[in-house]
């Protein structure tokens, strides 16, 4: 099985957890709230394994008025 094949299958199951997971009173606006919130959390953890990183210093630094 390629790593493609693999990645499709792993989102697949990830996707299928996610609608399962829903009460049976959620709407579209929820599960898509849900899909926002599931690849914010997977860009940050990427980013973090990529050692993409950033002090808490140097956010108060950058975000800081002069």
């Amino acid at each position: 099985m390629s790593t493609v094949t693999a990645k499709r299958r792993s989102f697949k199951k990830e996707a299928i957890k996610l609608v399962c997971g829903l009460p049976a009173t959620s709407s579209w606006d929820d599960l898509m709230y849900r899909i926002y919130v599931r690849q914010k959390i997977d860009a940050g953890l990427a980013d973090l394994n990529s050692n993409r990183i950033h002090s808490h210093t140097s956010i108060r630094k950058e975000f800081t008025r002069s």
